[in-house]
Parts: C-alpha cells; sequence; structure tokens
C-alpha cells in the first residue's frame, strides 16, 4: 500500500469509524450499488489505496473538450493540508460531502477527510443537499446551485467554501446575510481543486500557504506550487496583483472583447448588470464590421422587453450592441456556462 496513504486515526464516515482496510472492504461492497455516486465513491476509494503513485482525473471542459490527466497522490495530500492551515480545519471537524465523486472537488473532500481526520457526513450529490438536515457542520463545499437551493440551512454551517462556477452577484449579496463564514474559491483541476480563496465580502483571492502567484506578459496568472506541481501553471485568468500573497480576479482572457480598440472584460459587465435581469446571462463579442466585435447579451428567456434603466451604471463601452434571447444555455457536467457554444446555436 503507498506509504503516503495512511488514514488518519479520527476518520469517520456516515458516522463510522475505519481504517484503511476496512474502508477498502467497504468501498468494495459499493461497487455493486445501484447509485451511480456510490460507484463512483467506490472506484476512488479502491484507485486510492493502489499501487499507483497517482490518480487520473477528468477536466471539467469549460473552455475546452475534458481530457483525463495524472495527479500525484502526495500532491494531493499537500493541498488538503494546505487547506486545513488556510481555514483552520483540524481533526474531528464535522464536514458534509455533497460533490460529485467523478470530479477533482468530489475527490479532494474525501482525501481531506481521511488525511486530516474528519468526521465526515457523504450524500447523494443532488441540487438540494441540505434539504431535511438538522445537523450542524463545520465544513462544507458546494457549487452556486447548491448554496442558492440552500440557504435557509446554511446557517447550519460554520465555513463554506463555493467553487465550480462563478458566484452571481445577486446570490453574493444574499449571503452576505448569512452568519456564516462563506468563500468563493479560485483553483482548477491541474491545481487540485482550490489555490485561492476570498471571503465574499472581500474583493482579492488570498492564496493559500506554499503558493506564489505572479502574471504573464498578457497579464495572466501564473501559479507557482512547487507541493502541487512539478511546474508553474499558466492560466488564462487576467488578474491584478495586490501585494504578496494576493490577487484580484478580472477575468478570462479568451473571454476578452475588443471592441472598437477598447478592451471589454465580460465578468466585469456581468456584475455590474447583477440583480437589473431576472434571468441568468452572460455577455460575449460577436464580429463587427465596423468595431471588431461587438458586445452582445445573451439571456437564458424567451424574448421580452428590457427597460433602458438596467444598463444604467454602465459606460457606452459596456452597453450591449445585441441582445440575444436563448431557451436553454450550454453547460458543462459541472454546471459551468459553455459561453461559445451556446451562442453557437
Amino acid at each position: 500500500m503507498n506509504r503516503f496513504l495512511d488514514m488518519h486515526s479520527d476518520f469517520k464516515f456516515n458516522g463510522k469509524a475505519y481504517n484503511s482496510k476496512s474502508f477498502c472492504s467497504f468501498a468494495n461492497e459499493l461497487l455493486n450499488s445501484d447509485e451511480e455516486f456510490e460507484k463512483h465513491l467506490s472506484k476512488f476509494v479502491l484507485d486510492w489505496f493502489d499501487e499507483n503513485d497517482f490518480v487520473e482525473v477528468t477536466t471539467s471542459g469549460t473552455t475546452g473538450t475534458p481530457k483525463v490527466i495524472r495527479l500525484k497522490k502526495e500532491a494531493m495530500v499537500n493541498s488538503a493540508l494546505a487547506t486545513a492551515a488556510f481555514f483552520d480545519l483540524k481533526s474531528n471537524c464535522k464536514a458534509l460531502h455533497c460533490l460529485p465523486m467523478q470530479y477533482i472537488a468530489g475527490k479532494m473532500m474525501l482525501v481531506r477527510a481521511m488525511v486530516l481526520g474528519w468526521d465526515l457526513d457523504f450524500v447523494k450529490p443532488d441540487a438540494h443537499p441540505l434539504d431535511g438536515n438538522k445537523t450542524n457542520y463545520d465544513f462544507t463545499a458546494m457549487v452556486p446551485l447548491q448554496v442558492e437551493n440552500s440557504f435557509e440551512q446554511l446557517r447550519l454551517v460554520k465555513k463554506v467554501i463555493i467553487g465550480g462556477a462563478k458566484l452571481s452577484p445577486d446570490l453574493a449579496r444574499k449571503l452576505k446575510q448569512l452568519p456564516t463564514a462563506i468563500y468563493e474559491t479560485y483553483g482548477m483541476t491541474e491545481t487540485i481543486t482550490h489555490i485561492a480563496a476570498k471571503k465574499i465580502q472581500d474583493s482579492g483571492f488570498s492564496v493559500l500557504p506554499g503558493i506564489t502567484v505572479s502574471t504573464d506578459d498578457r497579464k495572466c496568472l501564473v501559479i507557482d506550487a512547487p507541493r502541487l506541481s512539478e511546474t508553474k501553471i499558466i492560466t488564462n485568468d487576467v488578474v491584478e496583483i495586490v501585494g504578496d500573497d494576493k490577487f484580484v480576479w478580472l477575468g478570462r482572457f479568451d473571454n476578452v472583447i475588443n471592441s472598437g480598440g477598447v478592451k471589454l472584460f465580460p465578468e466585469r459587465i456581468e456584475e455590474k448588470l447583477g440583480g437589473k435581469i431576472p434571468h441568468r446571462f452572460f455577455v460575449i463579442g460577436k464580429p463587427d464590421n465596423s468595431l471588431g466585435e461587438k458586445l452582445v447579451l445573451v439571456i437564458e428567456s424567451s424574448p421580452y422587453e428590457i427597460g433602458s434603466s438596467a444598463f444604467d451604471g454602465l459606460d457606452k463601452f459596456e452597453k450591449p450592441k445585441e441582445i440575444v434571447f436563448v431557451p436553454k444555455f450550454s453547460e458543462t457536467e459541472t454546471g459551468k456556462i459553455k459561453r461559445a457554444d451556446t451562442i453557437k446555436k
């Protein structure tokens, strides 16, 4: 058995204590489960305790075709330790696992629990993970849809991290009313989930221990995380570095719109429009003979009249030149909107 993978003696799964041998036996029993999410759990546990020093993980496919990459188990352990240090999560932490096990976020919730000795409740990863719940939790990780559907029950959780998709300005405003400490995270499969986090009240992300950040000539984030990756990770996220360990996320380089020589960040414009459009939406660039690219507002709805007051607060370059209504956005399996695929429809 791999030398990195000693299980913490305090680890519990759905109220029962396990060591590595008994947890593998439990995973073997789940191989024949009728529930797909339990089969994914079983496969990962057996992969984790095999002789390989890596696990294979599928990327989300937000901006391209999903691909399978190999992550070192030692790096995943290091990621768990960095999360514990950053969020002050100790052994016997009561945690809720409600994410799909086939993706890195779900895998890492289990790794953290095994490495750090958490008391982990594992539930089906649906859109309403806290329905009927009366347990008080120290920690959980969710995607924005789960957070939105669990708004009232989130008071039972001390700390919540949100990842997988951008948090809408509307939802962020609502969440600030709660006593729960809620963090938005920054990361990807290649960085073994989050390498930075920020409270939703803050503007800048703080990096986790052992990580340094810089920018390339495009002003895109470069991540140096030697305990997670042997090489620096160059992203397509345009950021502003603030101090030694913080950055402000501006948007995706591949989403930037050059309209009449002015660079527009869709994510910044979407933030200004938050709360003014009662449907899911995004903005994107569309080829234009005079401007090069024109700004298009895409709304997930049947057509309706939009008052000009919706665009108050936008400067003249940020106001949409066209509005397109789409019945249903294209999404990845993890719920991220695929902008280019949606507009191609």
